[in-house]
């Protein structure tokens, strides 16, 4: 176990929840907002960390959109960020995690079925995103070879909040009917158990670089909206399936972008558990 975790991006979701985790099982947590440590600032996280600490980065740009129309910041912010976190950790012999995202992958299969994406497969991002979370992994793995990148997908935490998940609880809770786009497949992950994966990683025993943490199974946000309904005890017939061409977006996206645990299991992290049993656990307040 590392002698203290430190967490950037702390303010977001994945940061929250992993900080609040790590201090249930009585760990040593700093947990450092973007106001407190600006990651595109190659000095910031030299003042707040230490030798034999492991910093788990969840700072990022996630507006998948707002990249597109500011790729500078996009850039900045997911591509030199972890880059100097990686720098920073080198130089004062910290460990680091860092998280990224299933949108470096394209989702083309050249005509043959899609499957879920293991961590040798090739990376094909269609976003400014997309390119610059991948940008984001070269980065830190060119600086600190022996630091992780975590891959993960549609995370949630699936009380009150701007999540996917969250939305849909709010839909069912109400009485009208909801369309959600059918032809999009992703490995819907939530907060918690990926919080339990990072910690994981953090504490030694599963190799790298890259790892797949994400809920096992594949969804696509139709398939994940009717779960949610199903869950709470609201009719799934008021969720309506509709093609993505409904709800045209600024940012493409990867019609397909499943993750495989397979080569992360290979490497000695705990496979997650199937997606829908984390989302009713979520739902219900369970971990």
């Amino acid at each position: 176990m590392p002698q203290r975790l430190v967490i950037t991006g702390a303010g977001g979701m994945v940061g929250r929840v992993l900080a609040a985790q790590a201090r249930r099982q009585g760990r040593d947590v700093l947990a450092l907002t973007s106001a407190d440590c600006d990651i595109t600032d190659p000095a910031a996280l030299s003042r707040h960390v230490a030798r034999g600490d492991m910093v788990v980065n969840c700072a990022a740009m996630t507006d998948v959109d707002a990249a597109e129309s500011d790729p500078d910041r996009a850039h900045a912010v997911n591509a030199d960020g972890p880059g100097h976190l990686a720098a920073a950790c080198a130089r004062t012999g910290a460990g680091l995690i860092h998280l990224s995202t299933d949108y470096v992958f394209g989702g083309d299969f050249g005509g043959a079925p899609p499957r879920p994406y293991d961590i040798e497969d090739e990376t094909g991002p269609l976003s400014v995103y997309g390119r610059s979370k991948l940008a984001g992994e070269r980065a830190v793995v060119d600086v600190l070879p022996d630091a992780y990148v975590v891959r993960t997908a549609w995370v949630y935490e699936g009380a009150d909040g701007a999540d996917f998940v969250a939305a849909m609880r709010r839909k069912a809770l109400g009485a009208d009917t909801v369309d959600v786009v059918a032809d999009q497949i992703g490995s819907p992950t939530s907060a918690h158990d990926l919080a339990g994966a990072l910690l994981e990683i953090a504490d030694g025993g599963v190799r790298g670089p890259v790892l797949h943490a994400a809920n096992a199974g594949q969804a696509s946000r139709f398939d994940q909206a009717r779960a949610v309904f199903e869950a709470l005890g609201a009719d799934p017939e008021r969720v309506r399936p509709v093609g993505s061409d409904r709800f045209p977006r600024p940012a493409r996206r990867p019609v397909y972008s499943a993750l495989s645990g397979a080569g992360s299991a290979a490497r000695g992290l705990t496979p997650l558990r199937p997606w829908r049993e984390a989302l009713v656990a979520a739902l219900h307040g369970e971990r």
